[in-house]
């Protein structure tokens, strides 16, 4: 059963947390990145359509093979709440620079993570807090699911831009799908749109924030991969300047003590989990920030978010609670990294992309943007403001945040999703 949780109202003391970090990796469900974690919700094996079962296999983070994860993948896997429909998925790869369809092992998507690539993240878990009820606030992939991170809403849209870069920068002629009354997708609008972002929110609180992303190569010559790019009054204003370019800059504001009240964090393709990234580098990046964070002043102050943008096409075996059109989505991993997050600690509460904005909003005394956050809960239950900090012992890692600084960007798909 689904625990709901409620609203919460548990904003740290002022004095706890000053900074907070969201780090958005991409594309894996739950049952795939924490497979038999002690004490969290998952499953060995996962129902096909025709009602047989499938054990669940180890797929390296390197093996590169993508799947359906559109709004459109969602309805067919969620099959009413059976869940028994992520066989019917298509598979997806880079064919001579384009994205498209290809053959596909039907089981495919039944897999898991080898534990020797994801010990990183299970090491965060054991430490800190791992939430085995956070669902995406959409159905759909990258494009609207960023959009919630940073408004709580999409404006409707729930597929992909029609071209890349996508976003107010995006080709004319460009379009984004929106979902209809009907619940079927309209022909779609230009993806620029103008509503309020936590950024907004921040800046009329007169808190920093930054948004650290990669630089995502175009013919124009290229624009950032970040969020913000579809909201037009920030890619066209003032606000901009707090988009920042290339994401390893954090490490550098770290070193340098400029880190801004809020910041979110977008990997690098390598970096991201994402399987067309064909890298086992995540687990790494991610733990190389949290080094970093705890080897500077920052540490007693500091509460670290990290999730991951959609489901990636991999079977998770919790169904979601349908609260609109747009989702919920399926489950993906979130943890919870500070000296005031419980210690080892699963939480079993619901909680979905809106949550991190109302985390943030209560942390800082901002207003609500209304959207998502407004139903979300606030992370409450993940944190433990009477605890005394505890020295930060650094994570073991494969790579180091040196390794990342001047990593190129190679693989990277015309239209990552």
């Amino acid at each position: 059963m689904i625990d709901p949780g409620g609203l919460t109202t548990s904003a740290p003391p002022a004095s706890k947390i000053d900074h907070v970090i969201v780090i958005v990796q991409e594309n894996r469900s739950f049952d795939n990145l924490f497979y038999g974690f002690p004490g969290a919700d998952t499953a060995t094996s996962g129902v096909l359509h025709d009602g047989s079962q499938v054990a669940l296999k180890p797929v390296s983070l390197e093996d590169g093979k993508d799947m359906g994860h559109f709004h459109f993948s969602f309805d067919v896997a969620y099959d009413a709440g059976k869940m028994d429909g992520f066989d019917l998925q298509q598979g997806y790869a880079i064919t001579n620079g384009a994205y498209g369809v290809v053959p596909q092992d039907p089981a495919y998507p039944y897999a898991y993570v080898p534990r020797s690539e994801s010990q990183p993240y299970f090491d965060l878990a054991s430490r800190y807090t791992l939430g085995d009820r956070m669902f995406t606030s959409n159905s759909g992939p990258s494009f609207p699911a960023h959009q919630y991170l940073i408004a709580g809403q999409s404006e409707n849209a729930d597929e992909v831009p029609s071209s890349s870069p996508w976003g107010c920068d995006s080709p004319t002629g460009s379009v984004v799908a929106q979902i209809g009354a009907d619940g079927r997708d309209t022909t779609g609008v230009f993806p620029c749109f103008d509503y309020d972002t936590i950024g907004d929110v921040l800046n009329r609180a007169n808190r920093t924030w930054r948004a650290y992303a990669p630089a995502l190569k175009t013919a124009a010559g290229g624009t950032f991969a970040s969020p913000f790019d579809a909201v037009a009054h920030i890619r066209n204003g003032s606000a901009w300047s707090n988009v920042v370019s290339p994401e390893t800059t954090i490490f550098n504001d770290l070193t340098n003590r400029t880190l801004a009240d809020f910041s979110m964090i977008t990997p690098s393709f390598p970096n991201s989990d994402h399987p067309l990234g064909k890298a086992a580098n995540g687990p790494s990046w991610v733990a190389s920030i949290v080094n970093a964070v705890g080897a500077s002043p920052y540490w007693k102050s500091t509460a670290i978010v990290v999730t991951w943008d959609d489901w990636g096409g991999w079977y998770d075996h919790v169904a979601p609670q349908q609260l609109d059109a747009m989702g919920l989505g399926f489950r993906v991993p979130l943890l919870v990294i500070s000296p005031y997050a419980k210690h080892g600690y699963v939480s079993h509460v619901q909680h979905e992309f809106g949550s991190v904005l109302h985390f943030t909003e209560a942390t800082f005394g901002l207003p609500s943007l209304g959207r998502a956050d407004a139903r979300a809960d606030d992370l409450g239950d993940c944190f433990d403001f009477s605890q005394t900090v505890r020295p930060f012992v650094p994570l073991a890692t494969r790579m180091r945040s040196r390794d990342f600084i001047a990593q190129p960007q190679t693989g990277e798909p015309a239209d990552p999703i």
